[in-house]
């Protein structure tokens, strides 16, 4: 079931006082709910695409200029190495996924926007390595979106890996919504399912079909910054960026099509009529929208006990808004919706920590832990 949602009140205050100190800070619900704090991790940060807990419980993060990081013991470490990276508009260093064996193998996987191709510009591509004394070694790029294009927008990208240890990533459109995201011949506006070692699984639902691209999982899609396993079903959700209205939570199938840019609750920027449909047959609907349009990135799913009844919710960082969606669900609908940390700044990244507390990556501020 669809559940249009309307922007609800502020839960917590804007924070005041410095924020690049390592210490907490508390907002004070407007509606008498309990507090909700959080404590400055890693200081000093400007676009904290993605970051993950390494076996030590040290952070490894990227920054959209072209940097990955090892923050351990207060110290922020550049690890070298990095291939080359089409920084542009919204491309640069993007997300990152450690193997679901990582403590056995050492596989660190990310997505950046490259240049490399015959012809300029860039598109989104997946690499894996290994770190070794903060050096990437064994590079293995395992796919690279074609042809480049010079436009800046609509990248992606998420990477998540299911319960069968099947690599799942998102490519946006790239901007071209009238050919890339309806083509399955052609990259861009996708899901895409790879093997751990960045071969195709026989099973993908174009595998056999000619001319298709084969990594291809689902398409119809616009601009994917969001992707988690459901702790419950097992099942691949994404949350992707809309037009003006529009911003959907969808659920992966295989093979299905989710519409963009033929059915949408969107419009244009301009307010015009982008679509006249909604939903149309054989298009996959997304289980949930915004509108207005919040801009998501990053999503996470509470399983740790930390957060009381938020426990088996979602939170969506919103960039638009500056705060959290936290999103109560029933199955796999959402059916309410709360704004956490209003004014705290574009929320780029989330993740739950090892310790069971939840992380977010904030744009001009850096890693946070929210504390309830």
């Amino acid at each position: 079931m669809i559940k249009k949602m309307v922007i609800p009140l502020l839960l917590g205050a804007i924070l005041t006082g410095s924020c690049q100190q390592k210490k907490k800070k508390t907002l004070a619900a407007n509606q008498g709910s309990q507090e909700l704090s959080y404590e400055l991790i890693v200081p000093d940060l400007h676009i904290p695409w993605g970051f993950q807990f390494l076996p030590d419980n040290s952070i490894l993060y990227t920054e959209k200029e072209g940097k990955l990081v090892h923050f351990i013991n207060g110290k922020k470490t550049d690890i070298k190495g990095l291939p080359e990276i089409y920084v542009r508009g919204q491309g640069g260093l993007l997300d990152l996924q450690l193997h679901p064996n990582y403590a056995q193998n050492g596989w660190l996987y990310f997505t950046y926007a490259s240049p490399a191709g015959d012809k300029k510009g860039g598109h989104t591509a997946l690499m894996r390595a290994r770190i070794k004394n903060n050096q990437l070694v064994d590079k293995q790029l395992l796919y690279k979106a074609q042809p480049n294009s010079t436009d800046g927008r609509h990248f992606g990208s998420r990477i998540e890996f299911d319960d069968q240890g099947y690599l799942y990533f998102s490519v946006g459109e790239r901007g071209n919504r009238d050919v890339n995201p309806q083509d399955i011949t052609r990259d861009g506006g996708k899901i895409y399912r790879l093997n751990d070692d960045g071969t195709i699984p026989d099973d993908n639902p174009f595998s056999n079909q000619s001319n298709a691209k084969k990594a291809i999982y689902t398409y119809g899609h616009r601009n994917p910054q969001g992707m988690k396993r459901n702790p419950v079903t097992q099942d691949i959700w994404i949350h992707e960026h809309g037009p003006m209205g529009g911003d959907e939570i969808n659920i992966i199938k295989t093979g299905k099509n989710y519409g963009w840019p033929k059915a949408s609750f969107g419009k244009n920027y301009n307010g015009s009529q982008l679509t006249p449909y909604t939903t149309l047959p054989d298009i996959e609907p997304p289980i949930h929208y915004w509108d207005p349009s919040i801009a998501p990135s990053g999503m996470v799913f509470i399983t740790s006990d930390k957060y009381g009844n938020w426990k088996g919710n979602l939170l969506v960082g919103s960039l638009k808004f500056q705060y959290l969606a936290l999103c109560f669900l029933d199955g796999n609908s959402v059916v309410k919706e709360k704004k956490l940390l209003e004014g705290i700044g574009r929320v780029r990244s989330l993740e739950q920590g090892p310790d069971g507390y939840i992380y977010a990556g904030i744009e001009g501020l850096g890693i946070i832990k929210l504390q309830r």
